[in-house]
């Protein structure tokens, strides 16, 4: 696949990630280098993996990086449910985001599984 940019999946993992930066800025001060760094690192993971696992060139590598890609989603949700705990999060904008987030995670198994069907 050579367009990484036309694929849904691609789209919305960027779509999730540019909500996850607006929705840590009002995280406190003292967490710019914590909590509010680990979110936008593991949700910047997404859709960068998506992007490099496209690139390459055999399905085995693309599994590989799309596989590392769940892996970020996970971490980004166990971090958000972090935020949403120690109330840094409301209720509503967690729920939001873990929706988004659980989209993308059924569209990435999916994708995975349409990979290792074609094998």
């Amino acid at each position: 696949m050579s367009n990484f940019r036309s694929l849904l999946i691609w789209q919305k993992s960027m779509a999730l990630t540019t909500k996850i930066y607006f929705s840590t800025n009002h995280f406190p001060k003292e967490e710019i280098f914590g909590l509010t760094s680990q979110i936008r690192r593991s949700s910047i993971s997404i859709p960068s993996n998506i992007a490099e696992g496209l690139g390459r060139e055999s399905d085995k590598d693309l599994l590989r990086f799309l596989n590392i890609s769940v892996a970020s989603l996970f971490e980004m949700q166990t971090q958000l449910e972090i935020a949403k705990n120690i109330s840094f999060l409301k209720e509503d904008d967690f729920n939001n985001l873990y929706e988004d987030s659980r989209e993308v995670e059924r569209m990435l198994v999916s994708f995975i599984k349409k990979i290792k069907a074609r094998n």
